[in-house]
């Protein structure tokens, strides 16, 4: 088992019940949960972790990158487990999304959280979907498959944001974005007609954002059907929803569900001005507005 980064962030009191554990997606590492969302959730008590995947971020690897398949990265999310207090919650984006999917089929975790996630079914449609729509992206994505620094700021902006970001804000993120493992492409870039599963009962929530290029409404909705739950959608953001404007509104949205979901506690009493304020931060499947 390789050394794993994983990075820590604790509430200054009693941490509540149940801790966090982030999988960072494809392309990345623990550093895209450390901007915004784990001192974030620490200061709102909870014991925050973030893994970086093997070969990805400080963790060993990445000379032998290209070797690593979703399984290795299951089992660096169960090793990763220990360094938490208790079973914890996953949270997955993109590609850590589907790991996510993975390590519930083979341990039972309070619950999981899937951003943005890749589909149990594969990323066929959504690949095919973009090479159609952003041809430029599409042919970006490819080069950092092979070349970590081969890809222009304004490729990242469009595969990971929204199009009010600035691409300064790109800028900034271009240079710790890293190539990703082929092989893990492969096991998840096609399509894979009998996904696994966890058993019945598994409790996951499945958030999408509605400008993202790179996993669209429709294939989040049908991770939303495979795991028999209702996906909520966040506007204006693209698929890096943990750093872009506004992502306090996905924090919450998640820290709530964990709480009402998992710790079984009542919905937060919202105070009687913010009750006053019609709010249309989130949507449904449906298109119906929700406070967060």
């Amino acid at each position: 088992m390789p050394q794993l980064e994983i990075l820590s962030h604790r509430p200054a009191g009693p941490a509540k019940p149940v801790p966090l554990l982030f999988v960072h997606g494809a392309f990345c590492g623990a550093w895209i949960w450390d901007e915004h969302f784990l001192p974030w959730f620490a200061e709102q008590g909870w014991e925050a972790h973030a893994v970086s995947l093997r070969g990805h971020g400080a963790s060993e690897g990445r000379g032998r990158l290209n070797s690593f398949g979703i399984a290795d990265y299951v089992e660096d999310v169960l090793a990763a487990v220990a360094s938490c207090s208790a079973p914890p919650v996953l949270i997955g984006h993109s590609m850590g999304g589907m790991v996510v999917q993975r390590a519930l089929t083979r341990r039972r975790f309070p619950g999981a959280v899937l951003m943005a996630s890749a589909p149990p079914h594969g990323l066929l449609e959504s690949s095919m979907r973009l090479a159609w729509s952003d041809p430029y992206v599409f042919q970006q994505m490819g080069m950092l498959m092979t070349f970590s620094n081969g890809i222009e700021a304004e490729a990242v902006r469009r595969a990971m944001f929204s199009d009010r970001v600035p691409l300064e804000l790109a800028k900034r993120y271009e240079p710790l974005m890293q190539e990703e493992s082929q092989r893990v492409l492969l096991d998840i870039g096609g399509w894979i007609p009998f996904p696994l599963l966890p058993a019945r009962g598994a409790r996951v929530a499945v958030l999408g954002a509605e400008e993202d290029r790179l996993i669209p409404r429709d294939q989040v909705e049908a991770t939303a059907r495979a795991f028999r739950t209702e996906p909520v959608f966040f506007p204006a953001m693209g698929h890096s929803m943990m750093l872009e404007p506004g992502w306090e509104a996905v924090a919450r949205h998640v820290a709530d569900w964990v709480e009402a979901t998992v710790l079984e506690k009542p919905a937060r009493e919202k105070p009687a001005r913010e009750k006053s304020v019609p709010t249309a931060t989130v949507s449904d499947s449906g298109a119906r507005a929700a406070a967060d």
